[in-house]
């Protein structure tokens, strides 16, 4: 793996984040507004770990207490894309 695609696989994209979520919920992603509630959506704390889970495979680094503090796509990406 090159360096490029260590920086590649570090950084995520609403999109991505979105599509991620959205196939946990087995729900259309852009049906999925960036500010709705994750927790009230469906995303509970086993989905939520699963994605995690998923992320940190591809190196982008989170934390589940801060993630499941502010459940929107919205929080998560200020949030992520501060740590990258």
């Amino acid at each position: 793996m090159t360096n490029d695609d260590t920086v590649r696989h570090s950084v995520i994209t609403e999109e991505r984040m979105r599509a991620d979520i959205a196939r946990l919920l087995g729900e259309p992603a852009d049906s999925i507004d960036p500010h709705e509630n994750l927790l009230d959506r469906g995303l509970d704390s086993i989905r939520l770990m699963s994605l995690l889970e998923t992320w940190r495979k591809d190196g982008i680094s989170a934390d589940f207490a801060d993630l499941a503090e502010e459940p929107t796509i919205a929080a998560w990406l200020v949030l992520l894309t501060q740590q990258s």
